[in-house]
């Protein structure tokens, strides 16, 4: 495969080696008062006043906010075969840096948009909106908007708030606002198209769009399809469960073919199959798995833009989208006790007629498995808008949506396991030696196992919001918005897992109807300070009203200097999938936990109708510098400042050791050596899952340990505070244009305090996130051909409680882009060819001497796509 990988890197590197290397920056960050260029406001709105994120005054930027911009042209820069993976380029989105993905099960399918790393449960701390409004949600256990339902081809920009934003928008802004906008209006045919390849990988996206502009109106219809193949744990270096070469442990697997033995239970001896002599078989799990799953998308897009009169104007946009996703996942594995009674039974190295054995069932149920997932998202959205006379306009919107997902995981039935391995037949027995000499039957019963998750998600809205001059000053118009919205969300699932003749089944269904006021002032105080105020009451039929306020300013003490700032508190309203909607309400056991020896630990899995909203705190103050003497040069730098309290977590602190039920604070979560009578009080009469009953559970391994309360909860509290950044020199000259930018985030301090007491940890200190991540680029623009040359860097992390490690290294890589205007030179029209290279290097990640081997970023390899963009 590596041959074959590098013969098409050296054809593209000639390929390449055609053009001059160029470049653009990959973002740009607006002033807080500064307008959209004319000519993006026109063809996004027609007058030049259009709203912009973060506002709802037609026309102003939000002020004494930070605006990152990214721009068509830098979208089509980026490479991004997904919106996700263009999120993850920029640097205050933990997924920065990363080849984002979605796990396999019903746990999260859904990868998660989170500025600042802040997370949440089953909801968001990060709103993501499409041209301004909300989209339906998907998943089983979170209601995340999934990003990938929006193909990078019919971006026309992207802005990002990284501020509170609930004045404006309501619940989950906290980290910030993400606003996708596609385009309004088109004619004409455009065609995109675009092949990539890396080591063991291919990838294919296109993208064509068709419309007709008529003056007064606009109609278009966009088609995106998407594929990729996956990428194996094998097929990657940097993936490996081995770490001793790190200086760590060897942590393969014993569940082998050939498999092994274990003597004396516990911590014991493993002898290898089949002569019971020498080191034992190990295996890597991580091998079969999909770092990267294979994945086909399509997505619709169809917009109708009308003029009805000199007065009103009307939008109707409709999207569809499919996502289909195939993960692979670890060869099936099998273990437990063995004695003389089963008919294959082997005595052990010292004639034992008993001990365990451990084994994976490869040679008849395959190498690896693979999970099917499927996602499907639609909505339309009409909206008007109306000029009222006086400099006053009213802009009403109805938006729907629903949400289709399904995921399901094969797997073996472990008590079909337990009892073949205890079979007295040939008939009825397991043969761990030789897993292929089994009876057929028996191998169908313990393959009679299936996890299956489905829910429907939906959401339905309907805002008016009116906005115009009050009344003037000699600095400018004093412009007020005014509006009210009504919402309502739904969520329905079902979960089945175990065996499929018989599976623990759960069911949930909530809905959520949401009435909401708000408005918005913009006083323009002197010509060198403006001031803005924003409210929005929120009244919730589940949770209860907030009230959440946000104001604002600009200062302007000299030409091109600006200074802002803002403060207000913002909201994230519990999901309905962690509340009353939690499909996941169940208690489950196990023995495999060191400080139980041996004895089962019962914990409590679901959500709670006692949560409350996740509250916060933002505030910031930066400043906007464009020399006079220098103005192709912008330089940009922010404070920001969080307080996140009441964060809805989950006491997963208990799986891990001693120090949890040490913790006065932990109290009401844990019983130690519970009866029957508590366990079913404490967790309100929940089925078991993994095990028929507690009776039976207490018939056979006794009293447990503890049953722990591992449902979701307000506890926790974090606090944060950093710097954001930004230089853009974009220099025009008599061949085309240099252009060059550094940006990104440096992160001062954070601090959580799981139970909220007053005792925090230093998440910078144990390696919870990278400090410092940016972009570099540089390069320019000569004639007919545009490039660019840039660097990510994701920063180190500390670790510590590691004997085997300290610290995670940086993860930097560098990306090349290529454009070639055909148009320019004469050989099409309206065309352009372009070429991605990332991880020009082909780093891998940084290694860590845990889990499958590597932390602080993920990489496909060196990725190679080239492409060509029509327009006729």
């Amino acid at each position: 495969m590596k041959v074959f990988a590098y013969r098409r890197l050296a054809f593209a590197s000639a390929s390449a080696l055609a053009l001059v290397l160029a470049c653009a920056p990959a973002q740009a960050q607006t002033d807080g008062q500064q307008s959209l260029p004319e000519t993006e406001a026109q063809e996004a709105g027609g007058e030049g006043e259009i709203v912009v994120t973060g506002t709802l005054l037609r026309g102003i930027a939000p002020v004494g906010t930070n605006v990152v911009s990214i721009s068509e042209a830098d979208v089509v820069a980026t490479g991004a075969q997904s919106s996700n993976d263009l999120l993850a380029t920029i640097p205050q989105i933990s997924n920065f840096n990363t080849i984002p993905n979605g796990g396999a099960n019903f746990g999260q399918p859904i990868v998660q948009t989170n500025l600042r790393n802040l997370g949440a449960s089953g909801g968001t701390t990060t709103l993501t909106l499409v041209n301004g409004h909300r989209i339906v949600g998907s998943g089983i256990l979170q209601t995340y908007v999934d990003p990938q339902i929006i193909p990078p081809g019919i971006i026309q920009r992207v802005e990002v708030i990284p501020d509170g934003g609930s004045s404006i928008y309501g619940s989950d802004a906290i980290g910030g606002v993400i606003n996708f906008i596609t385009r309004k209006r088109f004619d004409g045919i455009e065609a995109n198209a675009r092949y990539g390849f890396a080591d063991g990988y291919d990838s294919i996206d296109a993208n064509i769009t068709v419309g007709k502009d008529w003056g007064s109106g606009s109609l278009f219809v966009s088609y995106a399809y998407a594929w990729h193949n996956d990428v194996l744990g094998i097929e990657r270096d940097f993936v490996t469960q081995n770490h001793t070469g790190f200086g760590g442990r060897d942590n393969r697997s014993f569940s082998c073919t050939p498999g092994n033995i274990r003597i004396g239970g516990g911590a014991g001896t493993f002898y290898p199959m089949p002569g019971f002599s020498g080191a034992p078989n190990r295996c890597d799990t991580s091998d079969y798995v999909a770092i990267y799953p294979r994945e086909t998308r399509h997505a619709v897009l169809a917009t109708l833009d009308q003029q009805l009169n000199d007065s009103i104007s009307t939008n109707i946009t409709a999207y569809f989208s499919r996502r289909d996703t195939l993960t692979a996942e670890a060869t099936l594995t099998g273990s437990g006790p063995i004695n003389s009674s089963n008919p294959y039974f082997r005595p052990g190295p010292a004639g034992q007629t008993s001990y365990d054995v451990f084994f994976d069932f490869g040679p008849v149920f395959g190498i690896g498995r693979s999970s099917p997932q499927r996602f499907d998202s639609w909505g339309v959205t009409p909206t008007f808008e109306a000029d009222l006379g006086g400099g006053w306009h009213l802009r009403g919107l109805a938006n729907y949506g629903r949400s289709y997902n399904e995921t399901n995981q094969g797997g073996v039935n472990q008590g079909n396991v337990f009892a073949a391995l205890a079979g007295t037949t040939t008939a009825t027995a397991l043969n761990p030696y030789n897993v292929a000499q089994t009876n057929p039957a028996v191998l169908a019963g313990i393959l009679d196992y299936r996890d299956r998750a489905i829910a429907t998600q939906e959401l339905a809205e309907a805002r008016l919001v009116a906005d115009g001059r009050l009344f003037t000053l000699p600095a400018g118009d004093v412009r007020l918005a005014v509006g009210a919205e009504y919402h309502f969300e739904k969520i329905a699932a079902n979960v089945s897992f175990g065996a499929i003749s018989n599976p623990f089944r759960n069911s949930a269904l909530a809905t959520r109807n949401v009435k909401s006021v708000f408005g918005e002032i913009f006083v323009p105080v002197f010509e060198m300070l403006d001031l803005t105020g924003s409210v929005r009451y929120d009244h919730y039929d589940d949770v209860g009203g907030t009230t959440n306020p946000k104001i604002g300013f600009n200062f302007k003490p000299v030409e091109g200097i600006t200074i802002r700032g803002n403060y207000g508190t913002s909201f994230h309203a519990p999901s309905l999938a962690d509340t009353v909607g939690a499909v996941d309400a169940r208690i489950s056991q196990s023995t495999n936990f060191g400080y139980s020896a041996g004895r089962p630990v019962i914990w409590i899995s679901g959500g709670s109708s006692t949560l409350r909203p996740e509250t916060a705190k933002t505030w910031s103050v930066g400043a906007d510098v464009k020399p006079s003497f220098f103005p192709s040069l912008t330089l940009s730098a922010t404070y920001y400042n969080i307080d996140f309290t009441d964060i809805i977590s989950v006491n997963a602190g208990g799986f891990f050791g001693t120090a949890f039920y040490a913790d006065p604070e932990n109290a009401p979560f844990f019983i130690l050596n519970p009866t029957i009578a508590q366990v079913n009080a404490f967790s309100g009469g929940l089925a078991p899952d993994n095990f028929p009953s507690l009776e039976s559970l207490y018939a056979n391994s006794g009293v447990p340990y503890s049953v722990l309360d591992l449902r979701r909860y307000n506890r926790g509290r974090l606090k944060q505070d950093g710097i954001d950044f930004n230089a853009v020199l974009n220099q025009r000259t008599d061949f085309g244009s240099i252009n060059a930018s550094f940006g990104g985030t440096y992160t001062l301090s954070r601090k959580s305090s799981p139970a909220n007491n007053g005792v925090y940890v230093d998440q910078l200190a144990n390696g919870t996130i990278s400090r410092f991540n940016f972009i570099a680029a540089l390069g320019a623009t000569v004639g007919p051909v545009t490039g660019r040359a840039q660097l990510n860097h994701r920063g180190g992390l500390p670790v510590l409680f590691d004997a085997t490690q300290t610290h995670v290294n940086a993860f930097d890589t560098v990306d090349l882009y290529f454009a070639l205007d055909l148009g320019k030179i004469a050989l099409m029209k309206s065309a352009m060819l372009t070429l991605n290279v990332d991880n020009l290097f082909d780093k891998d990640p940084p290694f860590r001497t845990s889990g499958t081997g590597f932390a602080n970023g993920s990489t496909l390899g060196r990725l190679i796509s080239v492409g060509i963009r029509t327009k006729f």
